[in-house]
């Protein structure tokens, strides 16, 4: 069995989560602030990490700082919108994910799931060099196979949805408008192209994103076109 350290100064969150966790088969370790949980880490064994961002003592950032010294399981930040620039500051010393409260507790769910696969999985996947895998984070293309993977997870895709997300991937960071991946992938004029390149994007993102309409990956650049972001 899994366990899962959940760490929030809100017991109600606490136990609402437990409650969503436990019914899926993990058992779920409590921490009300930063240093209890750091003193749990030292007595259990925990294969992802649930913490609040905004606690009294020792809060969320300065809490995965701590464990980022000694461990590298997954962690995930919860926040409020309000706290954008603590979720952009808790990726960039060493969280894996975030979500924003209030949120839905089966995107939790999956975000928990997705974060052990990768933790777990992915490592045991083919990571030798190839010029003919890209990988961004999570997402993971072997264009020799023709194989997308999504946190160790394999993902089926239509052969066109599969090349625009193979454009994009190995083009990591550059945003392409519609009528040029139009004309890449179609290998024709682009006419008339935007809603059929839309609804591919939406396809693609179904299929990679945990939440679409949040996307970690495949982002719009509004009045510019599509992009892959950076990991």
């Amino acid at each position: 069995m899994q366990k899962i350290l959940v760490c929030d100064d809100d017991k109600q969150i606490v136990e609402a989560i437990d409650i969503y966790l436990t019914g899926e088969g993990f058992e779920v370790i409590k921490a009300y602030d930063g240093l209890e949980a750091l003193e749990l880490l030292k007595t259990n064994e925990v294969n992802l990490m649930i913490v609040d961002v905004m606690m009294p003592g020792l809060d969320g950032i300065r809490t995965t700082l701590k464990v980022r010294e000694t461990s590298s399981i997954p962690i995930i930040i919860l926040s409020a919108k309000s706290e954008d620039s603590d979720k952009i500051l808790g990726l960039n010393i060493g969280a894996d994910d975030y979500i924003t409260k209030p949120f839905n507790p089966l995107e939790l769910v999956a975000r928990v799931k997705s974060q052990l696969r990768r933790y777990t999985q992915l490592g045991n996947m083919n990571t030798q060099t190839d010029s003919r895998v890209y990988k961004c984070g999570g997402l993971q293309i072997n264009d020799e196979n023709k194989e997308v993977f999504v946190d160790g997870e394999l993902i089926k895709l239509t052969p066109i949805e599969y090349n625009i997300l193979l454009l994009l991937v190995k083009n990591a960071g550059k945003v392409f408008s519609i009528d040029q991946i139009y004309e890449e992938i179609w290998n024709e004029e682009a006419i008339g192209a935007d809603n059929t390149v839309a609804v591919h994007i939406r396809h693609i993102r179904e299929k990679i994103e945990i939440n679409p309409r949040e996307p970690r990956y495949l982002k719009v650049v509004w009045g510019v076109g599509y992009k892959i972001e950076k990991q």
